[in-house]
């Protein structure tokens, strides 16, 4: 069951009768007798689902009137005149089917303002329903993800390595991934302790412990002893070393 609700009142309104249109320019106000209008009294704007319907009713009773039904707007069943803003032609219809055209008319623009507002709003909604409708009966159509014939795709990918960082494996020999040199060619070559310290004798010979030292030369090598064999020195520079 679908309930009438109130879109728009307005407690006074204007009914007017109006010549028949004279040409195809539209309706004009000022052919009316404005300062004599034929009824007044209240008028409510009211949706019953879809339906919208204009209702001119007794300010104190409430007794219908007329009734204007709207099936659209700007429509043939209520037009806007082309001289003013507050007047319009609405289409009524009794009980029986027949038709007039009356003059409608408000005291404040902000009135008929409101009223194209509701008018406007209502039928937005019913385009709304329509388009809801119209997409449940319809079918859905199914999202087609296949390749067609000729069409490619390129995927850019990344190689993660062990070591969680990302490039392109690559073959062969390389640097080291660690960061350290290797050492270099040749190895280390040994160097020897420097000998012991020995007192000079009297005749420039070496004590026997620096004689012990040098007879284990075997161990040691680059090096040689400056001992007091050798006369051109003298007796102060045998404790040196020649490198």
């Amino acid at each position: 069951m679908e309930y009438e609700s109130v879109l728009i009142v307005k407690p006074e309104v204007f009914i007017y009768k109006i010549p028949p249109r004279a040409s195809n320019r539209g309706y004009r106000a000022a052919d009316w007798n404005l300062k004599e209008p034929t009824w007044t009294g209240r008028m409510r704007l009211v949706a019953k689902g879809t339906a919208c319907i204009l209702k001119l009713e007794d300010k104190t009773s409430g007794a219908l009137f007329a009734n204007c039904p709207i099936d659209t707007y700007p429509g043939v069943a209520i037009e806007a005149v082309s001289d003013s803003s507050r007047y319009f032609v609405i289409r009524v219809q009794d009980d029986n089917g027949r038709s007039a055209f009356l003059g409608l008319g408000f005291g404040d623009r902000s009135d008929s303002f409101d009223l194209n507002v509701a008018l406007q709003d209502h039928f937005k909604w019913v385009k709304n329903q329509e388009q809801i409708e119209k997409e449940k009966t319809e079918p859905k159509q199914e999202l087609d993800l296949g390749f067609k014939e000729g069409e490619t795709i390129k995927i850019n990918m990344r190689i993660t390595k062990k070591d969680g960082s990302e490039g392109t494996s690559r073959t062969g020999k390389g640097k080291s991934s660690s960061g350290v040199l290797p050492p270099p060619p040749g190895g280390l070559s040994k160097i020897a302790p420097p000998p012991a310290q020995t007192a000079a004798t009297a005749g420039g010979a070496t004590s026997p412990a620096h004689r012990a030292a040098a007879g284990a030369g075997s161990e040691w090598t680059d090096y040689a002893s400056a001992g007091g064999n050798q006369g051109q020195q003298n007796t102060a520079n045998a404790n040196w070393v020649q490198f």
